[in-house]
């Protein structure tokens, strides 16, 4: 008997955390930003990036064109490796792919995005922010390691990146209007969070319902605990049918529209224009209320579905709504069971655990968050509700910063993978780098939490890469006179 209420226990939490997660997150948050991902992968010619990486672009241009590359086509720690591999393979250097596998993951607009709005937008901002500079860091120490080897390899290679690509101004302005959809849904100023108008639905038996919900999916915002409203119980049922009609009007829409693709669509425009609106549960029913999100998400609707129709033929519109399809398949079965597996581990973890391991920031710290991130891979996303049960648990946000940084360049299958890429030995000196730049990341960003000076840790950042800088130039010159002695002397 007890077995069976601890089992029913998880099972109740597991499925509690999936209910509140769809409630609150997958809509006016991850749905546009699965549209922005299909877009950029459908309509922005990846030679338009990857041009820059090559072997003669200049490091000015390559190492930020890699750092960048991330976002523009929107890779996740799902697809990283590959493309990373397809770079390196076709003659981008080693310093720029490594910049691109290390900073891609943590940029792309679903991480940024899913991160901002669960854990907050400053670490969201460090988390860029730091991956940048330490990405494109990275990679310049293992250029300048490994030269003579990439100068090598990289001479019998084609330049595979001297194509020209554009992209047209009115793919930039639908990206546009889907990132102003993303604000508009996401962004929490007095502009889109005031009521500009209310209206009653009387309904009986509304807050009675709610108080069910309440008791069904736990609310404590103290542990994690999100609950579900009444909205967000409709907003699930609307989740279902989206589902539904999806997949036998997206599965195949590269081939051409069906009934189901116009039905799926109109279900999402539905669905997040009720998703911005405001819902209370009161004795007399639900209070609706227009707020300044609900306005700001039509006209961005309005304004996408104008461009798409207007400025775009009908296969390019296939091959974006079939990518943004490709994106949710791959990725969304991943969250659902990320996301029911963290709210079953939440019940077993104790607080004093993370407490004790991990509540302060100290490099035992944040290296425990390094670490976990190589024994316990999870895919972009999935990360970042297992933060999040994290930082309800006690974990200060400079470990968590670290765990971040490092759980998709240094999972198992991503070290195994890197190795047969560019060989043992480059691999773990990325592995070192990687190590040592992520325990500094949550070791910077857990001290700007706890107080200190932005003015003093940007000095001793400042100070750390020039002593880093010499170090390696006396290293690269060492190796520069042993290379020519060594030619000398044949």
């Amino acid at each position: 008997m007890a077995a069976m209420q601890f089992v029913a226990g998880l099972l109740q939490s597991g499925l509690g955390n999936l209910a509140a997660y769809l409630a609150a997150h997958v809509l006016l948050c991850l749905l546009p930003a699965f549209f922005i991902a299909g877009g950029l992968a459908a309509l922005v010619p990846q030679q338009a990036v990857t041009r820059y990486l090559g072997r003669n672009a200049l490091k000015w241009i390559s190492y930020p064109a890699a750092a960048l590359g991330g976002f523009v086509l929107a890779v996740c720690s799902c697809t990283i490796m590959p493309l990373f591999a397809g770079i390196y393979k076709k003659g981008a250097g080693l310093g720029p792919a490594i910049t691109f596998l290390f900073v891609g993951p943590a940029i792309n607009i679903l991480a940024l995005a899913y991160t901002g709005v669960a854990l907050g937008m400053d670490i969201a901002i460090a988390r860029v922010v730091l991956a940048v500079l330490f990405g494109i860091g990275i990679g310049l120490i293992m250029a300048l390691i490994y030269r003579r080897d990439d100068q090598a390899r990289t001479q019998t290679k084609v330049d595979a990146f001297a194509a020209e690509a554009k992209v047209s101004p009115a793919v930039w302005v639908l990206l546009a209007l889907m990132l102003a959809l993303l604000l508009a849904g996401t962004l929490q100023v007095d502009l889109l969070t005031r009521s500009y108008g209310d209206v009653l639905i009387p309904l009986d038996g509304v807050e009675r319902l709610q108080a069910t919900l309440h008791r069904w999916v736990p609310f404590d915002a103290s542990r994690g605990e999100e609950g579900v409203t009444v909205q967000g119980l409709g907003l699930i049922a609307l989740l279902f049918l989206i589902g539904g009609s999806a997949w036998f009007g997206l599965n195949r829409v590269d081939e051409g529209f069906n009934r189901w693709t116009w039905v799926a669509l109109g279900l999402i425009v539905l669905t997040l224009a009720v998703a911005a609106l405001g819902m209370v549960a009161t004795p007399e029913g639900l209070l609706v209320s227009f707020t300044g999100k609900f306005f700001g998400v039509l006209l961005s609707m309005a304004g996408i579905g104008y461009v798409a129709k207007r400025f775009f033929d009908e296969f390019e519109v296939q091959e974006w709504l079939w990518e943004t399809w490709r994106f949710v398949k791959q990725i969304f079965p991943l969250l659902v069971v990320g996301v029911f597996a963290v709210g079953a581990i939440r019940v077993l973890i104790r607080p004093e655990w993370i407490q004790a391991l991990a509540g302060r920031n100290t490099v035992l710290a944040n290296l425990v968050g390094v670490v976990f991130g190589v024994f316990m891979y999870f895919p972009t996303l999935v990360e970042v509700p297992i933060a999040q049960m994290f930082l309800s648990l006690g974990m200060h946000r400079g470990p968590l910063l670290a765990y971040l940084m490092a759980d998709p360049e240094l999972s198992l299958q991503s070290i195994l993978i890197t190795t047969s890429i560019i060989g043992r030995g480059k691999t773990w000196v990325y592995v070192a780098w990687v190590t040592l730049f992520s325990t500094l990341a949550g070791l910077i960003y857990g001290a700007w939490v706890d107080g200190a000076s932005l003015w003093l840790l940007g000095g001793l950042v400042l100070a750390g890469v020039a002593a880093l800088v010499v170090a390696l130039a006396r290293i690269g010159a060492r190796q520069e006179r042993r290379a020519q002695a060594v030619e000398a002397l044949e």
